[in-house]
């Protein structure tokens, strides 16, 4: 039997300007050292914080704006299994519908930029953000999906759909 892998609970948060360009962030520290990511973090689980409270507080800590859970919309969930080989995550994506009306300052966790869509093929993003995340928030944005995907390393990216809320 191979060693097990810790599972952690994680949000992203997509939050855009009123021209829909992207709010993501350079990162400073591992993971996603280096590359641009939208804002988020980990679950405090021994609070028992929900996916949306961990979306309100990530939100607030990172960028200093304020949501309550009406401003946010769970377009996706996502299993990833041994993501850089080092742990399996279950990230819950979220929509923030209130644009964002400023840049915020950097914080150690890294600085902030707005880009439009077409300019993330440019940049450097994580692997599965390029070809899972995106394409997921492309898609389904303004709905819901259930997906699972196998990150093992040395292994192609595979993205199976598990439910997908009617259009």
């Amino acid at each position: 039997m191979p060693p097990a892998i810790p599972y952690k609970l994680a949000v992203l948060v997509f939050i855009e300007n009123a021209v829909g360009e992207q709010l993501l962030m350079l990162r400073a520290k591992p993971p996603n050292l280096g590359v641009w990511s939208p804002i988020g973090g980990k679950l405090e689980l021994a609070t028992g914080e929900s996916p949306f409270e961990c979306a309100i507080r990530e939100t607030r800590e990172e960028t200093g704006l304020e949501l309550t859970t009406a401003d946010l919309h769970l377009f996706a969930m996502i299993a990833e299994k041994a993501y850089e080989g080092e742990s399996h995550w279950l990230m819950f994506l979220f929509r923030v519908h209130p644009p964002i009306t400023y840049l915020p300052p950097d914080i150690t966790e890294g600085r902030f930029g707005f880009h439009s869509r077409a300019a993330l093929d440019l940049l450097p993003l994580p692997a599965t953000d390029r070809t899972a995340l995106w394409p997921i928030f492309d898609q389904y944005r303004d709905r819901f999906v259930a997906l699972r995907a196998d990150c093992a390393p040395g292994a192609p990216l595979k993205v199976e759909i598990e439910q997908i809320t009617p259009a």
